[in-house]
């Protein structure tokens, strides 16, 4: 007699499965919670219920102007509290002529409050090549922005005005045993050095050498200054301190003022 074969579950179709079937359910039941939840809470943030009342300037501001902060926020501050995207608003304060950094946070429950470092002009800055003038701020960075302030002119090729500004800062104190500042000072393009004096007189100071450096012969220079003008008993023009050891002062023609 014939043995019956016993019946297997093995091929047993999805329906017939009720354990997996629940499972699959319950995960799509979480999924649908979740997403579910994220819509609510998207639509929650674009209630009315949580608008942008104000954007508060932390400190005081000396260029940026409140006109300039209201435009820039106009143009740039867009949703709620929640939805606004703030790495746009700092940009759009960036953009301003002045404006260095901007720190732009929220503040509960309707205001943004903005951190502005604003420039510090140091000089005036013109490129060799004649592009247009610019501004040099105190870290040797070149902004555009205009100044009404009496600012001492740089002139150099592009990326040398923090080289510019170091060697300005040298200068500084090596004038002072003549009672003058520095009006401008140029870099050229074979790294030679002209300073021009608040009075109007050049100094050629030329280029940095192994045992002449330019800041050894102005502080040379300034040691005999006095004596050498009283010698002369007239306005020099133009003084060479390319030499190693001494200088050469070009005596202005009669009837030249100064510069």
């Amino acid at each position: 007699m014939a043995k019956a074969k016993r019946k297997t579950n093995d091929n047993a179709g999805f329906w017939d499965r009720p354990q997996l079937m629940n499972l699959i359910a319950d995960l799509l039941f979480f999924a649908a919670a979740l997403a579910l939840g994220y819509a609510a809470t998207l639509a929650a943030a674009r209630l009315p219920f949580f608008p942008l009342r104000a954007v508060t300037v932390a400190g005081p501001l000396q260029e940026v102007t409140p006109t300039q902060v209201e435009y820039a926020a106009r143009n740039a501050v867009a949703g709620n509290f929640f939805t606004v995207n703030l790495e746009a608003v700092r940009v759009a304060f960036e953009k301003l002529p002045w404006v260095r950094k901007a720190e732009v946070r929220r503040r509960w429950p309707d205001d943004l409050e903005l951190v502005i470092e604003e420039h510090v002009a140091v000089a005036r800055w013109k490129q060799v090549d004649g592009a247009e003038a610019r501004l040099v701020n105190r870290e040797g960075e070149v902004f555009a922005a205009s100044s009404n302030a009496k600012l001492p002119l740089f002139v150099g090729q592009e990326g040398t005005a923090p080289q510019i500004l170091d060697r300005y800062q040298e200068l500084i104190p090596l004038l002072e045993p003549i009672g003058r500042q520095p009006h401008s000072l140029v870099l050229s393009p074979r790294q030679a050095w002209q300073l021009r004096l608040d009075d109007g007189v050049l100094l050629d100071l030329g280029r940095d050498q192994a045992k002449s450096r330019v800041n050894e012969r102005l502080q040379r220079f300034t040691a005999v200054y006095q004596q050498a003008t009283e010698r002369l008993k007239v306005r020099a023009d133009v003084i060479d301190l390319r030499y190693p050891n001494g200088f050469a002062m070009r005596v202005a023609r009669a009837g030249e003022g100064k510069r």
